[in-house]
C-alpha cells in the first residue's frame, strides 16, 4: 500500500523509512511540490490532521501525517505545538535550543518528554482516521552534546541511559524515540485495518 507523507522534513523522512521498512510504500509529499498547510490547531492531533487531509486531497492518495514535538514540564508544555519555530518563524534547530535553554536557567525541574501523534487517512474525507501517538520521556540536559539526529535530540538527556538522544546511535534511537513508539502503533493498526 502507498501512502504520502505530509512532510518535506528530510530528517524525519529518513527516520521514517528506517522505521517502517518495507511494510509499506511513503513518499514525501515534496514529490508532488505540496506546500505545507498552516497548522493552526492547538493540539498535536488536530495538526496531524490538517496535514493529512491537506496531503491526500492534493494527490489523491492514502495519507499518513504526524506533528511532533517536545514538551517541558516546567513550562507548561512549551514548547509544544510550536517545538519547530519556537525562536521564530525559520526552523533553525540552535535558535530553538538557544531559546529553551535560556528559558530554563534556574529550573531545577528538568522533566520533558517527546510527542508524536500520527494519523492514517485513506481519503481527505475519511471519518475514521487512525490515530496514534508515541512519548519519549528524559530531561533538558544544560547543554547541546551529540551530532546525531535532529531538532531538540542534543538537550534531550536520556537518565537511564546517561546521554542525550544526538549521542544515540541512529539504529538505536529508531528503537526507543517517541515516532519509534507511535510508528510501531500505526503499523499494528494499519496491518489489521487497511488491506493493499
Amino acid at each position: 500500500m502507498e501512502f504520502v507523507f505530509a512532510s518535506s522534513n528530510a530528517g524525519k523522512i529518513r527516520e521514517i523509512e528506517d522505521l517502517i521498512g518495507n511494510r509499506f510504500q511513503i513518499r514525501s509529499q515534496q514529490n508532488w511540490g505540496i506546500v505545507p498547510p498552516e497548522e493552526t490547531a492547538s493540539t498535536f492531533l488536530e495538526n496531524a490532521l490538517i496535514k493529512a487531509r491537506n496531503a491526500s486531497f492534493l494527490t489523491g492518495l492514502p495519507a499518513i501525517a504526524d506533528d511532533s514535538g517536545l514538551c517541558v514540564e516546567a513550562l507548561n508544555g512549551l514548547p509544544g505545538v510550536n517545538s519547530a519555530n519556537y525562536a521564530g518563524s525559520e526552523e533553525i534547530d540552535a535558535r530553538n535550543m538557544s531559546k529553551l535553554l535560556e528559558n530554563m536557567k534556574g529550573i531545577e525541574n528538568r522533566r520533558a518528554f517527546f510527542i508524536c501523534t500520527l494519523i492514517a487517512i485513506r481519503a481527505p474525507s475519511d471519518p475514521a482516521p487512525i490515530a496514534v501517538e508515541g512519548r519519549w520521556y528524559g530531561e533538558i540536559a544544560r547543554e547541546p552534546k551529540g551530532k546525531q539526529g535532529f531538532g531538540y535530540d542534543p538537550i534531550f538527556f536520556l537518565g537511564e541511559l546517561g546521554c542525550t538522544a544526538a549521542e544515540l546511535e541512529i539504529q538505536k534511537k529508531n528503537n526507543l524515540s517517541h515516532r519509534a513508539n507511535a510508528f510501531k502503533n500505526l503499523i499494528r493498526e494499519i496491518d489489521g485495518k487497511y488491506t493493499s
